[in-house]
């Protein structure tokens, strides 16, 4: 990936294997941005082990604790050097103000699907660039329509660190749209209509497994009359 032009590293952390292999990347990558992600597999009592991954000047540790434990994450926050990124914990704009209030992270990963759509995403984008906390974009599995909506999104202001909207061809042979393709380590922001992209209607129908039509029911009102 590295070769390919991608401009940094997330590795995926858990107990007993965590120390050793950052040290191994980092040795093998000494001066790429590297970051962890712990997928809430860690504890507090775990805080002085953490710390040890101080060591290797890391971008970011994200989501070490469950999403609910946002007091664990602001003791942590104050117990090592590593910058906290919140992941799971970031379900709305809520949780976004108040684990900025209480310390629990300095960098939040921004994904639209887990905050219910584009429109909370932005609100939470607003409100890290108003306490300077930058943020990234999440999601990897979305399709070259998704994909389409993350990437614009990531053209945002305080979107300033690498994020995971990788090339299609990472995870999709064919994909839905015309291919996002990854140059000197960018993504291209789409620039036709709408999404700015073109759904492949074959491709699309090939892939389909159900449909369901979502029909507006017809009012009973009758224009110019009050409703009752």
């Amino acid at each position: 990936y590295v070769e390919a032009g991608y401009r940094r590293i997330k590795l995926k952390i858990k107990p007993g294997w965590d120390v050793e292999p950052v040290r191994a990347v980092r040795e093998r990558f000494p001066t790429i941005p590297l970051q962890v992600d712990a997928n809430t597999a860690y504890a507090l009592a775990d805080a002085q082990h953490l710390g040890e991954l101080d060591a290797f000047g890391l971008l970011l540790i994200e989501q070490p604790f469950p999403e609910d434990q946002m007091l664990a994450h602001a003791k942590l926050a104050r117990q090592i050097r590593t910058p906290v990124c919140l992941d799971e914990s970031i379900h709305s704009l809520q949780a976004a103000a108040d684990a900025i209030e209480l310390g629990a992270c300095s960098i939040i990963n921004i994904k639209p699907g887990r905050v219910g759509g584009y429109l909370e995403a932005r609100r939470i984008h607003d409100l890290c660039a108003e306490h300077s906390i930058p943020v990234w974009m999440g999601g990897m599995l979305e399709t070259g329509i998704g994909r389409a909506g993350n990437v614009a999104m990531a053209a945002m202001a305080n979107f300033t660190l690498p994020g995971d909207t990788s090339a299609s061809d990472r995870y999709y042979h064919q994909d839905l749209t015309e291919p996002f393709v990854l140059r000197d380590g960018r993504l291209k922001v789409p620039s036709g209509p709408g999404l700015g992209v073109t759904v492949d209607e074959n491709r699309l129908r090939e892939v389909t497994t159900a449909v369901e039509m979502v029909r507006q029911r017809a009012s009973s009102v009758r224009a110019g009359s009050p409703p009752r």
